[in-house]
């Protein structure tokens, strides 16, 4: 069966009309690789819907559903651009998890305990970056909006995916971090920058994070920026039970999107189900 070649100019491309729709430089760099990988498991050979299927399947023995699927959504993308729509794959049905696993869950005592280890080992724009994701439930990617001016005002618009959005500062972390911010010495621009006043690199906030690990006194496995969101999440919703009014603060499109962040522990679902006193 002829199929279709792909030439690397293609791809360059394509990437230049990501650039011109505005997606951000990190889905730009996913879409990329993940096309990438994708020519470089056919080879020389043309693509053909059997060997994109084949290549789904060979991604379904080494990565989870959802990861997956965002393999996939990238090369549909393509084939769409490509005007190929026969070309496109369906994506893995997944089903909503009732609950998520305890060792994957950052709790509040381990978020302290986070922070304090950074304040002891002297890591103080670590301990600020743990506690500014984790009070206003921002972005890693969106931490170079929190300036200086942004901490001065109160607030940080953020604009993210197309998407513009107020970040509120709460009050006890914006007097830490004008703090923070007269002894570094920084009068204007990002808050979080290098000692050469770079952009923070979201690979280097998560090794530093990793690095906590021991000191903490909790499982590396837990330790990653995107956590402190989630943690950001359950708590805002344990008070406001408003998951619309969540989904706005994390700048969601759907709230099925928010929803995956309200999935409780297995030990909270367990005692859910002992109040239920079902068993005779």
């Amino acid at each position: 069966m002829n199929g279709l070649k792909i030439k690397r100019t293609e791809v360059e491309e394509f990437k230049k009309y990501l650039i011109m729709e505005e997606k951000s430089k990190i889905t730009i760099k996913k879409y990329i690789h993940d096309i990438g990988c994708f020519l470089n498991y056919i080879g020389k050979n043309p693509v053909t819907k059997e060997r994109i299927i084949s290549y789904k399947e060979s991604l379904q023995k080494k990565y989870s559903a959802r990861s997956v699927n965002t393999m996939l959504a990238s090369l549909n993308s393509f084939f769409r651009w490509l005007d190929h729509p026969e070309f496109l794959v369906k994506q893995l049905k997944i089903q909503q998890q009732a609950f998520c696993l305890e060792e994957k869950e950052l709790t509040r005592q381990e978020y302290v305990r986070l922070v304090k280890a950074a304040r002891r080992t002297g890591n103080i724009r670590l301990e600020m970056i743990l506690q500014t994701i984790c009070c206003t439930g921002i972005r890693v990617s969106e931490l170079c909006f929190v300036t200086v001016k942004a901490v001065r005002l109160g607030y940080a618009e953020v604009c993210c995916k197309g998407k513009n959005r107020r970040i509120m500062i709460p009050g006890n972390l914006r007097k830490k971090l004008l703090l923070y911010i007269q002894k570094n010495g920084i009068e204007k621009g990002e808050v979080f920058i290098t000692k050469t006043g770079n952009t923070m690199d979201r690979s280097n906030i998560w090794r530093k994070m990793k690095g906590l690990a021991k000191e903490a006194g909790v499982l590396a496995d837990k330790i990653f920026p995107h956590n402190l969101r989630h943690l950001f999440a359950r708590s805002f919703y344990e008070i406001d039970k408003d998951i619309a009014k969540l989904a706005d603060v994390l700048g969601h499109s759907s709230i099925n999107t928010t929803r995956i962040y309200m999935i409780s522990t297995g030990e909270e679902h367990r005692r859910q189900l002992e109040r239920l006193r079902l068993v005779v």
